[in-house]
């Protein structure tokens, strides 16, 4: 498999396709003026406890405060031996730990989306290529994805072992002034865990090390600030997009990261040189006569990303609908009639739409209940090899996804975990004519509305004669298709009408004018 990271940077926006085998797979966005918040730490201030939903409002300085739920929070200043956090030990209520004016240390687990305000959990981690530090969790976990369970246990060991070696040279040379550098990191490790992260398979005992003490100075010098911090405020700001994508998204697979600044080029390779060096090699300089993401007419796919209708290649296609409480994706056979059977028709279009469907979660970013409505399949093997094709395709997405069975009516339905905006609230708004509906009324629709609107305004308003100012086909219907309508109301009314346009309205916007 050849994967490919195109990044495109302009000074408004930052834009990083992954593409595989010549197909974009995954596309990440990024704008100056909304930057994600996940990730960041703040020193926030609770604003208002809520017993009753058991979460609490926290003003960390954005424009709405955000919300941390009792499932998300940790007490860290209770005993957390056992490995669990305290809420779940005692089953303490919320309002016991959090209370109105305190200050309290956050984390962005999702941003604000829509009129929502951030989740924000207190189980603080940050980041690093190969590992992730919980300062307050003392644990160590692997990534599921590293199956080998000798490497599994190296990886465990190595990070035990370091731990043991700063614990003999902090314990018992608490006066050597050479030790105390050891002796902080220590402290902060042994009330911390790591969780290996599945970049770190088959890495050197050295690189793995490197790593410990890169988060071990990052948290300290995280505490230093919120020490000096007065709320709300940040404390600690994960990487921007670029280096996001370096940290996180490149692997053995790729073969190539291209880079159309050359600012960010320079940046890059001098994070590649402390963290990844095995990387510099792939690293280029893009000066091409077109657009980077001409290259695989990538913004052509993304707006195919945005329309409700995905084609497939055998003539079926995807209607997908994204709404507040979920996604729906319903699947057509469309113009595919096949060549045995309606059966083996409708099992080969569920198989083509479980990988297409797999690929639009990734690039619209789709997230929450997602229901998938399969077309009906008579045949029960036929319906377990399209789940297993999905749950298949779905094992590449970097993001949490739980799958329920193929129910008897052709629904699957999936929770994806999002922590930022979909690509359609990122590029798009609600549309001002319809408000989201994704509808308007008819002209027909409107004229029968303004006749009812004209017998009210008649009966309470004495006036001489009506005028209509309305879009350019109602007024073309009133004078045509309804031109007999219109003169029977003239007639009633005793007063004449008179229509006109306003170019600047919508279909369903009209005015009555009494003169």
């Amino acid at each position: 498999m050849s994967v490919e990271i195109l990044i495109n940077v302009t000074p408004q926006e930052t834009r990083v396709a992954i593409v595989e085998n010549g197909v974009l797979q995954d596309i990440h966005i990024e704008r100056l003026q909304k930057r994600g918040l996940v990730g960041n730490i703040y020193k926030g201030r609770v604003s208002r406890v809520l017993p009753g939903m058991q979460a609490a409002f926290i003003d960390i300085g954005l424009d709405r405060t955000g919300f941390l739920h009792t499932s998300d929070l940790f007490d860290n200043n209770t005993d957390i031996e056992s490995g669990l956090p305290e809420t779940q030990i005692t089953g303490m209520p919320i309002e016991s730990i959090v209370h109105n004016g305190e200050d309290i240390l956050v984390q962005v687990i999702k941003d604000p989306i829509g009129t929502k305000g951030a989740r924000l959990t207190t189980r603080l981690s940050i980041p690093s290529r190969y590992l992730v530090f919980i300062p307050d969790y003392p644990c160590i976990g692997i990534s599921q994805r590293i199956e080998d369970e000798v490497e599994r246990e190296r990886l465990r060991s190595l990070i035990l072992s370091y731990q043991s070696r700063i614990e003999k040279l902090a314990v018992g040379n608490e006066d050597n002034v050479i030790l105390h550098s050891a002796i902080r990191e220590y402290e902060i490790l042994k009330k911390g865990g790591f969780i290996v992260r599945t970049a770190a398979e088959g890495v050197a005992d050295e690189d793995l090390f490197k790593d410990i003490e890169f988060l071990r100075k990052q948290w300290e010098s995280t505490l230093v600030r919120a020490k000096n911090t007065f709320p709300p405020g940040i404390v600690y700001d994960d990487l921007p997009l670029v280096m996001r994508t370096m940290r996180d998204l490149v692997h053995s697979d790729v073969e190539k990261i291209r880079i159309d600044s050359k600012e960010t080029h320079q940046k890059v390779m001098e994070f590649s040189k402390h963290f990844i060096p095995e990387f510099l090699g792939r690293i280029e300089y893009y000066t091409g006569d077109h657009p980077i993401l001409d290259l695989y007419s990538v913004d052509d796919e993304i707006q195919r990303s945005l329309n409700r209708k995905v084609q497939l290649k055998s003539g079926g296609y995807l209607i997908i609908d994204q709404t507040e409480a979920m996604t729906t994706i319903d699947i057509n056979t469309g113009a595919f009639v096949g060549h045995r059977n309606q059966e083996e028709t409708i099992y080969k279009t569920n198989l083509e739409a479980a990988q297409i469907i797999a690929r639009q979660l990734r690039l619209r970013n789709l997230g929450g209940i997602i229901i998938i409505d399969f077309i009906d399949m008579q045949d029960p093997e036929h319906g377990r090899q399209v789940l297993r094709s999905l749950e298949k395709h779905l094992e590449r997405d970097n993001s949490k996804i739980t799958v329920s069975e193929l129910t008897s009516l052709g629904l699957v339905q999936l929770t994806r975990k999002r922590t930022r905006e979909s690509l359609e609230h990122i590029l798009c708004e609600c549309c001002p004519t319809c408000n989201g509906r994704g509808s308007v009324k008819t002209p027909e629709t409107v004229c029968y509305e303004i006749y009812r609107e004209m017998l009210r305004e008649v009966r309470q308003f004495d006036a001489q004669k009506l005028l209509v100012v309305a879009s350019q086909r109602v007024v073309d219907m009133l004078l045509d298709d309804e031109s007999a309508s219109v003169a029977e109301l003239e007639s009633f009314l005793g007063r004449p009408i008179t229509f006109q346009v306003e170019p600047l309205y919508t279909q369903e916007q009209y005015d009555i004018v009494l003169l």
